[in-house]
């Protein structure tokens, strides 16, 4: 082996590892394998940049904005509307339409976005049918990720295969190449669900509040997070030392550990201000009645050194007005701006004018200064404030989700009347796509374009809803592929997985290559996992003799197939902690979902890509 190969070898297997320990973002890492490759000499400058002029690279990205465009416009909540309307109490129905529903919306926009989406309808669904979210959120998951594997543009990895057979001048995949393989593993997932996994599912508490009729109080979300008792109710005197402060001038919450959140001010009759929420500007008059969560209860040397009077909560002030006040469940995703920062230095307060009064990691609230606290992925925080601030949060999908809103908010949607528009752009790109009129990307870009000069979506947000990290992983980890080529290292792979399969089954090496595919997606990236097994996919059947594209299409659907860790998905991490889910959840039921998946691909792939 030349040094070259040994040297592209410890990369691809450097970035597995970094992959694997998740200490890095992988945007990160595939970026450093670019550029080792790169200043090793092992790539030339044009081919280390390759990545980032890739047709795939280009192609997600107009689906990043297609599908914000759909979410703009009201379209894809309305086929969450359609399920409330026929749902019903039936907890099997629920499962089947959700599944279906999710797979639908997920064979034309993003796996994640298309299941962030389904997140707080299935939790109203569960509300309204008196059952836990929990044995709906994960067939919820389930059927996003089967979803991508509907469709050529479903989900990456199905594109990365493509880009293989088109690199090698062959016939690229048509559009449905995909639905009928996709259809039957969406069936057997949903059998699955119903026959085994539904009485697996966990019927616990997600902690989430709500009233008799599934709508959710300020009091009940208080209580799932655990800080109902913690509920403080001053008056500040004519004396106090908070007169003329603002909130962020009186330090409360290093002080005493006090995160208010609401004030009331009765003023007089002709000027009477009620309950508000507090931001950064509110300041403290005589007489203010304020409203707060404390770490710890407030002790009688506080309250004199503060000026306030602990007072008693009743019923009234205890459940608040629902008139003054609004709430919002968030969820924090995989790519926010806010993992990292401390719920202190998230600027709820700076840049939505909302309270952060409680949050919760994995299910279970956090307590003992939360303020202080790094949020990471999957983190859920309950945040207050007036109603058009709420209403807001549906602007900021990017740093955070919601998870539960009031019900008012379901005709909040800013670009609702160009639906018909959005529709019409995305049926003609559809047909482009289908019937060939152009190349795929040319189609995507096109609807894309068409989208924002419509105004279906804006300039501004159309840039913002692109997942970046997601493209530059796919740019960086692209060169590894022509780097094995260029070294002999891919040869020597597939020397090796022939060697040790055997070159007289195809069948068997399509096992191979799909439980090969399947393993390492439970644990990192399935966009990387695809771009690293594609190549080797191609050129085992070259060597076999055989046609690539079962071979291919075993490792797309391989890695769509991330269903036995919290962690083998984006949308797998954002329904632990609303369903409040443990690891072994997902082993329970993924694992023999993911045996099935193997099977059933075994089957059905030769019968509609022969070898």
């Amino acid at each position: 082996m030349s040094w070259e190969m040994i040297f592209t070898f410890i990369v691809l297997g450097a970035a597995v590892i970094l992959f694997l320990a998740d200490k890095l973002r992988l945007d990160l890492v595939a970026i450093i394998v670019m550029l080792a490759l790169g200043l090793s000499g092992v790539l030339t400058p044009s081919e280390m940049l390759s990545g980032f002029g890739s047709t795939v690279v280009i192609l997600i990205a107009g689906l990043f904005i297609v599908g914000e465009a759909l979410a703009q416009t009201g379209i894809s909540y309305a086929v969450g509307d359609k399920i409330v309307q026929i749902a019903g109490d039936k907890e099997w129905k629920l499962i089947v339409l959700l599944m279906l529903a999710v797979a639908s919306l997920a064979s034309v926009m993003s796996v994640t976005g298309s299941g962030a989406i389904f997140i707080p309808i299935a939790i109203r669904l569960a509300n309204r049918a008196s059952i836990s979210p929990s044995r709906l959120l994960l067939p919820l998951a389930y059927g996003a990720l089967i979803g991508g594997m509907l469709t050529l543009i479903g989900t990456p990895p199905n594109l990365v295969a493509n880009a293989e057979l088109q690199k090698a001048g062959l016939e690229p995949f048509n559009f449905f190449i995909f639905t009928p393989i996709g259809l039957i593993m969406l069936a057997m997932a949903i059998v699955h669900i119903l026959i085994y996994g539904r009485f697996l599912l966990p019927a616990k508490n997600s902690g989430n509040g709500t009233t008799d009729k599934g709508r959710r109080t300020l009091q009940s979300l208080m209580k799932s997070y655990d800080i109902e008792n913690k509920i403080v109710r001053l008056v500040v005197k004519p004396d106090s030392r908070l007169i003329g402060e603002t909130v962020v001038s009186a330090r409360l919450r290093r002080e005493v550990g006090l995160t208010l959140f609401a004030l009331e001010r009765k003023g007089n009759e002709q000027n009477r201000s009620g309950t508000i929420s507090v931001d950064t500007e509110t300041t403290f008059e005589a007489g203010d009645i304020l409203f707060g969560v404390v770490d710890a209860p407030l002790s009688e040397a506080e309250a004199v050194s503060l000026g306030v009077q602990i007072t008693h909560i009743d019923e009234q002030d205890h459940r608040l007005s629902a008139r003054e006040l609004g709430m919002a469940d968030l969820v924090i995703p995989q790519e926010s701006n806010l993992v990292g920062r401390t719920i202190s230095g998230a600027g709820f307060r700076t840049h939505h004018k909302l309270s952060v009064v409680g949050a919760m990691r994995q299910g279970k609230p956090l307590h003992d200064s939360f303020g202080n606290t790094e949020l990471e992925f999957g983190d859920q925080l309950l945040v207050v404030g007036d109603w058009e601030c709420i209403r807001k949060l549906r602007s900021y999908r990017e740093n955070f989700l919601l998870l539960s809103f009031p019900e008012e908010m379901e005709n909040y949607l800013p670009r609702r009347k160009f639906a018909p528009i959005a529709l019409g752009i995305l049926a003609i790109m559809l047909a482009l796509i289908i019937f060939r009129m152009v190349p795929s990307v040319t189609a995507v870009v096109l609807a894309a374009t068409a989208m924002v000069c419509s105004g279906c979506v804006s300039p501004k947000r159309a840039y913002e809803c692109i997942n970046w990290p997601s493209l530059v992983l796919i740019a960086g980890m692209i060169p590894m592929a022509p780097a094995l080529d260029k070294t002999g290292g891919l040869a020597l792979l597939v020397d090796h997985i022939v060697a040790f399969v055997g070159e007289n089954s195809p069948y068997v090496m399509l096992v191979a290559l799909f439980l090969l595919t399947s393993i390492f997606s439970q644990f990192t990236s399935n966009t990387a996992t695809a771009v690293l097994i594609a190549p080797v996919a191609f050129q085992v059947a070259g060597i076999m003799g055989v046609r690539p594209e079962p071979m291919l299409m075993s490792v797309a659907i391989a890695a769509s197939t991330a269903f036995c860790t919290p962690v083998a998905s984006p949308i797998n991490t954002l329904v632990m902690g609303p369903g409040n889910y443990r690891f072994m959840d997902y082993v329970r039921i993924g694992v023999p979902l993911q045996i099935l998946s193997i099977f059933v691909s075994a089957l059905v792939i030769p019968i509609f890509l022969p070898f």
